[in-house]
């Protein structure tokens, strides 16, 4: 067994302190009485929001109330010595135009792409000394194949076909994400003038049509149908099925055999990373970096950045128009807008005095589906998992596999939905559907040497258990026992390596990031809250019913997801609005 403890002080703050927080120093106690922009949060969607705005010469100042930048993307050292992506944990969806526009390479972002991407281990036994089937996916089409062909030869020749039928809708999709939703209150109650300007909000839509042509029906079913339907008329074998479905359910109140979840598969395929479409990867020094890095780039440009400081509400004149701000020390910043970056519940519902906002609108906004399945448990461990079905190597050296999103407990697509079932009943799933994912096989300076840190991304979980009772430290417990088991079994002696945990129930990542019920994308990515109905119909566009407010978060169009583009289109509109003014 290796021993982590030496090397232990090296790793302790061995960071170079990021261009932020230097800039943070120098504004300190430099709190200026008006902006041109406030950001309420400093979520990395917000981040970009902010960002954007300071390169078009709005002044902007963003607020935050923890004591690190970055929202649910952030690294901490739980543990001492070993960096943790807390909640956040994998990029692919950062839209390329702000890799770019922001000169992220530039600011520090380094990326390691993972190849291959994704292990299924099998629970079974090994026949004639063999050790137990599993399937590797990665880049090399070839290799995938001969995989798959190991639980079915017609799967390992529909693959092909299926990867590029899902591109070509993923291709489809992009000109929506980077745009505003159609503008239907422009459509249904403006001037001519604004009608007309409106129009051009169409052109992506159009764009989308002209790629999927004549193949829309198909495509629209993946938007509407249960995810396990779509893989039924691709597959046979479960194994493939299932790991394809993680990704229909992952991080979402839902199971492949519920319709739309097709949906939430193509959200999670339709990225990239420096110029590798569908590419997933670890950022070096964890999801704080990536953070760090759109800071970094905001505040070369200007921005104002506070932690610890706490927005209590949103000001509002007597005619109806956003102010400004106050802390929650009772300090008053005024603005000519407010960009919020926390979800519409917390922006619309706490922050916003009510008598300014229509009662049907509030209405709706208190109606949004929340729930969330996720309990995310980060682990220190002082040696490599050893699966049974890929067996480590003496050196105890990362092996390809290691790299990958490693599912457990998902051979089968009827696994998944009895994991599922047992959260109606307000009870943790039995056997519960894990992710699990060692950013430290690629990226060494999160753990001390030989040490290695774990995220595990586990579902179903419910918010509140069975008989109206909360978490507490013993349930929290049990549950994150229970997961240990899941992994035990599939590879032995994981037990015996953890040196420390740290557990976030739904309740314990609303506490702690603000995400409501625990919901990754602040609000559920389901048909009835996208596009022009996200967060709610006719206010879709960024704008909401008070003038001078906006929503930039993950509960705004597109949706979360470590994304950057609400926060990107959401600076677009606020800054056509400026000029107009």
């Amino acid at each position: 067994m290796t021993i982590c403890g030496r090397g232990l002080r090296r790793a302790v703050g061995a960071s170079p302190r990021p261009t932020w927080r230097r800039a943070l120093s120098d504004t300190r106690g430099r709190l200026k009485p008006e902006y041109d922009a406030v950001v309420v949060g400093a979520g990395k969607v917000g981040w970009a929001g902010a960002a954007y705005l300071q390169r078009f010469g709005v002044n902007t100042a963003v607020f935050e109330r923890r004591h690190v930048i970055g929202g649910a993307a952030v690294t901490e050292e739980i543990v001492p010595g070993f960096k943790f992506s807390r909640a956040s944990y994998l990029l692919s969806l950062l839209r390329p135009q702000i890799y770019s526009e922001l000169e992220l390479k530039k600011h520090g972002l380094r990326l390691h792409l993972r190849n291959p991407y994704s292990f299924t281990p099998m629970l079974e036994e090994g026949t004639g000394g063999k050790v137990p089937r599993s399937l590797l996916l990665g880049t090399d089409m070839v290799e995938n194949q001969k995989q798959i062909a190991q639980f079915s030869k017609k799967d390992a020749q529909a693959f092909p076909k299926y990867e590029a039928f899902m591109d070509r809708l993923a291709l489809a999709i992009d000109p929506l994400l980077d745009s505003a939703p159609v503008d239907l209150e422009a459509f249904q109650r403006g001037s001519l003038l604004q009608r007309l300007k409106s129009l051009s909000t169409l052109k992506p839509l159009w764009q989308a049509g002209c790629i999927l042509g004549a193949q829309l029906p198909q495509y629209y079913q993946v938007l509407t149908a249960p995810a396990a339907k779509v893989l039924d008329q691709w597959f046979e074998s479960e194994p493939l099925k299932a790991t394809l479905a993680t990704d229909a359910v992952i991080g979402a109140m839902t199971n492949p055999y519920i319709p739309g979840s097709g949906y939430v598969l193509l959200h999670h395929v339709m990225g990239s990373l420096e110029g590798v479409r569908g590419a997933w990867g670890y950022v070096q020094g964890g999801m704080g970096a990536l953070s760090d890095a759109i800071a970094s780039s905001a505040t070369a440009h200007g921005v104002s950045i506070f932690t610890e400081k706490t927005v209590a509400k949103v000001q509002v004149s007597s005619g109806g128009r956003v102010q400004g701000v106050v802390l929650q020390d009772g300090s008053e910043v005024r603005s000519k807008v407010v960009l919020s970056n926390a979800s519409p519940q917390i922006t619309f519902l706490k922050l916003t005095p009510q008598e300014w906002l229509p009662e049907e609108f509030v209405a709706r906004i208190a109606q949004l589906d929340t729930k969330s399945p996720v309990t995310k448990i980060n682990v220190a461990v002082n040696r490599l998992p050893d699966f049974l079905a890929a067996p480590n190597t003496p050196g105890d050296q990362p092996l390809p596999h290691h790299q990958c999103s490693i599912h457990l407990n998902c051979e089968d697509t009827l696994l998944v939905h009895q994991a599922f079932e047992d959260t109606l009943d307000g009870l943790p799933s039995k056997r519960p559907l894990i992710e699990l994912c060692i950013p430290s096989s690629l990226d060494p300076t999160l753990a001390p040497p030989g040490c290695h840190v774990v995220s595990l991304f586990t579902q179903y979980t419910p918010y509140t258990l069975a008989g109206g009772k909360a978490w507490d430290e013993q349930q929290r417990n049990t549950y994150a026992d229970r997961v240990f088991d899941c992994i035990e079994a599939y590879a032995p002696g994981f037990k015996g390596s953890v040196v420390g945990r740290d557990i976030l129930t739904p309740p314990d990542l609303e506490r702690v990031f603000g995400l409501p019920g625990g919901n990754i994308f602040h609000c559920a990515m389901s048909l009835d809250q996208l596009y022009f109905a996200r967060p709610v119909p006719l206010h879709s566009s960024y704008c909401s019913p008070l003038r001078g407010l906006y929503l930039c978060g993950s509960g705004a169009h597109p949706g979360g997801g470590v994304m950057g583009a609400a926060g990107r289109n959401a600076a677009h509109v606020v800054f056509r609005d400026l000029r107009s003014m």
